[in-house]
């Protein structure tokens, strides 16, 4: 060979070779020592040999992450992976003794010889090399393990593909220099490990093409099994892959050199040289050799559970799991950093949801809404959470997850947005809640000292005035009217007759008399907010429920009232396990007293009511339990969306049908013979039942004191006015007036004579106004100044009473002069009543 073609900066390094060879060894204690003897040139390569670095640092490998729902034994439900690499570690004990032989056999027969160089294979390297050809391989386990430590320790920190690429590029540099350097670094990594710690690294960390790494990921995914169950030929059949993983791997079936057609022949061929070297080395036996060669090479491509898509159902779930580590500064500085840790990490995730719940949830929707509907963009959604932890137990709807774009173009029953969350976690804007907002209004009614029993003027019109708000300045309601859903023209009723039957006009009067900033708050106070992140309003229709609102957020709220006011933020992540088996802190949850406990329980106690007997009640009908439920319902203008919330002191659900996008009226549309609108009647009782037989429930707090009665008030006294003055008065002193009628009465004909109650009732209570006919007379005093019974007859003549008896008392000082009378004088009695005279007698 001439040495023009030799490169002058390896000139010297193939000197050292060269003596090594003839030496015979390359022992990794005494490199140097070979080293010295052989020239000059030599000496200066041994200088740049030993102040190469030599201390290699093995990092956490890359490994997929897995999110797990709660089966109802309480174990581990698998629901998705995630990964940048699919990997997972194993010990050496669970790697089969065929896997570790064969890479052994195939990569590196003099593995357990050498120090980290295998000598032979580097001079054939350095010599084609030199010559000009190709850099190559020659390398021994060890340092081919160097490598692949240096590509997973450049591209740890990557966050962009564009990133990753580099990182890699960098890595797998081709040049004598970084190969100079695994050198130095095997030969050091050899001083640490002991064999076979080196052999299990590069059994967990190698590649087995795409996206598959690790012996137990390759095992799991082109044959369905473990690294401990493989047999001799899967063994044979992986370690070929190793060798180079685009050409031999199993999962190109369309492959002309080396698929389903021709048996895998590129792999079968590695394969069987595998096995030959394996004989040679004594590692199998003939028959076990001569049974493997015969064995054809059968994949099982197993696809592991990977992205939201393969959690199912649950897959919108599972995007809401992914968007929080997305989202939270918790766990990193920035997104991407979030996102390539969530991948990376090799995390289990222990969720909130609830298997059994969860398939509960999909399949009464499932029951009851189609996926798609040419006549209306219908959604349906249902969403549970536990009051006093706010876990979040089951969250589905009427669409199958995914985030590919070209399944989203062809397949309208998917969707990658979730209509359960906020924008921020899922794509949604949200949704008017309708008539279950206004159990805000009467948390703040209950709040400011009204009770339950309190009326008000609920009659329908469109001159409501003026609504104080202290957070925005008063409002001007203008010509606002809306109307009852039953058009009823409404009346004086209480706060407790308004919520059991969802009355609109009784709930505006309720907010006529209190704060709009109040009743916001207190909706805050429960975690409310608008899903598309925009400030929450408070005019006077939103009484009403005209915020766009997440279900979840309504289903956490509900989960306040249900704990006596507690409010505990949203969770789904319980538990956070590293590759390790440690336990990773997760976000802290915030729970606070929102309202208080009695105003909490005279909240529940009337959405029992709206439970059992109002407009809960079709669902009451259905859910079969004796578990204590409370509920909400609402319904959208047009009916555009329908919602069914409430639940047990153990579970809170909200359940909604509605246009996920258009205007189509729910009430008019039907499916299966129901409308739409009532379809939320037979999903929230099919997941109330499972959650009430699963947890039970406690019976709910009764309130006490003013939240019932609320505070009363002095009614004015209008005794002696006309009618119509005394109804003013009452209606102005925020009682609600009543014609009691007339009564008998001296007084004029049409006076107020009375009313009941006589002097005080609660705001709004209903006050009866009698009225004298006029029909009686004032009895007068015929007694006094009469000297004789025919003075008393004529007195009580005068005053129009002319049925007059007598009846007498022993007297003999004042014989004949009348003593007393009955009626007595100033009664009142009517014209025809019998008057009797006592009179004085000397015997009677």
């Amino acid at each position: 060979m001439p040495s023009s073609r030799i490169p002058s900066k390896f000139a010297a390094l193939l000197g050292f070779v060269g003596m090594s060879a003839v030496a015979g060894v390359l022992a990794t204690a005494a490199i140097t020592p070979a080293i010295a003897v052989s020239s000059v040139a030599a000496s200066d390569t041994i200088g740049l040999f030993e102040e190469l670095p030599s201390y290699l640092e093995i990092g956490e490998l890359a490994q997929k992450t897995e999110i797990y729902a709660r089966n109802p034994d309480g174990s581990p439900y698998l629901l998705a992976s995630f990964f940048d690499q699919n990997r997972v570690e194993v010990p050496w004990e669970k790697v089969s003794v065929y896997a570790k032989d064969a890479l052994v056999a195939g990569e590196d027969p003099r593995f357990y010889e050498h120090g980290g160089i295998d000598l032979q294979g580097t001079i054939r390297a350095v010599v084609n090399n030199a010559m000009g050809k190709s850099v190559q391989g020659g390398s021994s386990i060890t340092q081919q393990y160097v490598k692949n430590v240096n590509i997973q320790n450049y591209i740890k920190d990557a966050t962009t593909q564009e990133q990753i690429d580099e990182a890699f590029a960098k890595a797998t540099e081709v040049s004598e220099a970084r190969k100079l350097r695994e050198m130095r670094y095997a030969i050091e990594l050899e001083k640490r490990y002991s064999k076979e710690e080196i052999l299990l690294g590069y059994l967990n960390i190698v590649a087995f093409g795409g996206r598959v790494y690790g012996i137990e990921a390759a095992s799991n995914y082109y044959f369905g099994t473990t690294a401990e169950a493989l047999t001799l030929a899967q063994a044979a059949s992986l370690m070929a892959i190793v060798n180079n993983p685009e050409k031999f791997r199993l999962d190109y079936p369309d492959s002309t050199t080396n698929g389903a057609e021709n048996g895998y022949n590129g792999n079968r061929v590695r394969r069987d040289y595998i096995l030959g070297k394996m004989l040679d080395e004594k590692m199998i036996t003939q028959q076990e050799y001569d049974d493997a060669v015969a064995a054809p090479v059968e994949p099982k491509i197993t696809q592991p559970a990977t992205n939201c898509e393969a959690a199912g159902g649950a897959g919108f779930f599972c995007d809401y799991i992914t968007n929080i580590f997305k989202n939270n500064e918790f766990f990193g500085p920035d997104p991407d950093t979030r996102w390539h840790d969530f991948r990376t990490a090799g995390y289990d995730i222990y969720t909130s949801l609830e298997v059994d719940l969860q398939r509960t949830a999909e399949q009464a929707i499932i029951d009851n809404v189609p996926f798609t509907d040419p006549r209306v963009d219908i959604g349906s959604v249902a969403v549970t959470v536990e009051p006093g932890t706010g876990r979040i137990l089951a969250m589905a709807q009427n669409k199958r997850y995914s985030a590919d774009p070209a399944v989203l173009q062809s397949d309208p029953a998917t969707s990658a947005v979730n209509f359960n969350t906020d924008r921020d976690y899922g794509g949604s804007s949200g949704f008017q809640p309708g008539s279950t907002y206004k159990v805000f209004t009467l948390l703040e009614w209950l709040d400011e000292g009204h009770g339950l029993n309190e009326a008000v003027d609920a009659r329908r019109r469109s001159n409501w005035g003026t609504f104080r708000n202290s957070c925005d300045g008063n409002m001007n309601a203008g010509g606002y009217n809306p109307k009852n859903d039953g058009g009823e023209a409404g009346g004086s009723w209480t706060a407790l007759f308004n919520t059991v039957n969802s009355m609109n006009t009784g709930f505006i009067a309720m907010a006529k008399q209190l704060d709009l900033c109040g009743i916001k708050e207190t909706a805050q106070a429960l975690g409310v907010h608008r899903a598309d992140g925009a400030e929450l309003q408070m005019n006077v229709s939103d009484v009403l429920g005209t915020q766009e609102i997440a279900p979840l957020t309504m289903a956490a709220a509900y989960a306040g009232i249900a704990a006596g006011g507690k409010y505990c933020e949203p969770i789904a992540i319980d538990r956070i396990v590293d590759a390790a088996g440690n336990d990773v802190p997760v976000p802290p949850q915030t729970c606070s007293q929102a309202v208080e406990p009695n105003v909490a329980a005279g909240a529940t106690l009337a959405l029992q009511q709206a439970f059992r007997g109002g407009t809960g009640a079709p669902s009451a009908a259905k859910v079969n339990s004796s578990v204590p439920m409370f509920s909400k319902t609402g319904t959208t203008d047009s009916a555009e969306a329908t919602w069914m919330s409430g639940g047990t002191s153990r579970a809170t659900t909200v359940v909604g049908v509605f246009n996920a996008t258009g205007h189509v009226n729910l009430r008019d549309t039907r499916i299966n013979g129901s409308q739409y609108a009532v379809l939320r009647h037979n999903i929230w009782p099919r997941i109330m039942k499972v959650a009430a037989d699963k947890w039970g429930g406690d019976p709910f707090a009764a309130p006490t004191g003013q939240v019932l009665s609320g505070r009363t008030y002095d009614i004015p006294s209008v005794i002696g006015m006309s009618l119509e003055q005394a109804r003013a008065a009452i209606e102005d002193a925020g009682f609600a007036f009543a014609d009691g009628g007339q009564q008998d009465s001296d007084k004029p004909a049409g006076t107020v004579i009375g009313t009941n109650p006589a002097r005080s009732a609660t705001a709004g209570a209903t006050v009866s106004v009698y009225t004298s006919n006029g029909a009686l007379r004032t009895v007068p005093d015929a007694v006094s100044a009469a000297k004789n019974v025919g003075d008393a007859r004529a007195a009580l003549g005068a005053a129009g009473f002319g049925n007059v008896a007598e009846t007498c008392v022993v007297d003999a000082a004042q014989n004949g002069k009348p003593v007393a009378q009955d009626p007595p004088a100033g009664s009142a009695a009517r014209p025809d009543t019998t008057i009797t005279i006592t009179v004085a007698k000397d015997k009677c």
